[in-house]
């Protein structure tokens, strides 16, 4: 089985769900889960975790991501991207300096309201579901925090930004409350994922590209390692005879490891066996002064 981590450079047309199922293919294996959903349309960084990598999961998604998104104002969707129902169509009117300005104002944090055509759950049905069949439901504003906005290009009516934001933010409202704001509506004209915490684009590749490395029989080559994930964490070791305090994922105190080393309550520290195989992430517990397990990759 593989462990780690595949960075995807998704493509337009394919759910987040049929990455997986094409990657399942691609490498022998059921065991394998994303990170976080992209829409269908858009395209960019969807890493992948697979093995004991599938931990990573919930850690990754928090993070916080960057994406490039072009808004058209003017116009309103159903959708609040361009493949939904056009619901209105207004003049714009309105020159570059006010655009920068509008989106500036959204900078911090701001209260989110999710979209109908998403994949949250209301009474224990996806709101998307219920958008289909024609119903909308009350749904409860969110704090999200757009850490930075920048205006890339402004050739009215189609706007193009670079967006780095909170997890749980949604592009397509932030352009649609972007359109409200300036008075003539907006919809989502496009939208490329460009990173997700330390994976960028670059780093990433396509589907394609992964299935002509299994064919070479080079796939190993684009797997990232599980600890890769926290390589500004400190690193311990534990000595050979306090290996089964590891494995077993126990609590560690300072004295078992070979560096003996006291760090920061709080600090996450990546523990390895003494040969440098990865055993799991723990944090200093400055009462019981030992190391508590957070996660282990075991």
């Amino acid at each position: 089985m593989i462990n780690g981590i595949i960075i995807i450079d998704k493509e337009p047309g394919f759910t987040s769900h049929d990455v997986v199922a094409k990657m399942r293919g691609i490498c022998g294996q059921k065991k394998i889960g994303h990170t976080g959903t992209l829409d269908p349309m858009a395209t960019g960084v969807l890493p992948v975790c697979l093995g004991s990598g599938t931990r990573l999961c919930d850690l990754l998604a928090d993070r916080d991501k960057e994406y490039v998104a072009e808004l058209l104002l003017g116009v309103e969707t159903d959708t609040q991207d361009i493949t939904g129902r056009v619901l209105t169509e207004k003049p714009v009117e309105t020159d570059a300096d006010k655009v920068r300005a509008v989106c500036e104002s959204f900078l911090g944090d701001y209260e989110q309201v999710p979209p109908m055509y998403s994949a949250l759950k209301v009474d224990g049905k996806k709101l998307y579901e219920l958008a289909r069949a024609g119903k909308e439901v009350e749904r409860k504003a969110r704090t999200v925090k757009i850490l930075e906005l920048e205006i890339l290009e402004c050739r009215l009516p189609i706007v193009r930004t670079r967006v780095v934001c909170s997890k749980g933010t949604y592009i397509r409202t932030l352009c649609a409350d972007i359109g409200t704001k300036m008075g003539c509506g907006g919809t989502m004209k496009s939208l490329q994922r460009t990173r997700v915490g330390r994976f960028k684009l670059e780093s990433a590749m396509t589907l394609g590209e992964l299935q002509q490395l299994k064919d070479e029989n080079r796939l190993m080559e684009a797997v990232l390692s599980v600890d890769s994930v926290f390589e500004n964490c400190p690193a311990l070791h534990v000595s050979v005879e306090n290996q089964h305090f590891l494995d077993n994922g126990n609590s560690i105190y300072p004295r078992q490891t070979l560096e003996n080393i006291f760090y920061a309550p709080g600090q996450w520290i990546r523990f390895y066996r003494e040969d440098g195989s990865f055993g799991g992430i723990y944090v200093y517990d400055g009462q019981k002064q030992w190391y508590r397990p957070v996660k282990m990759f075991l």
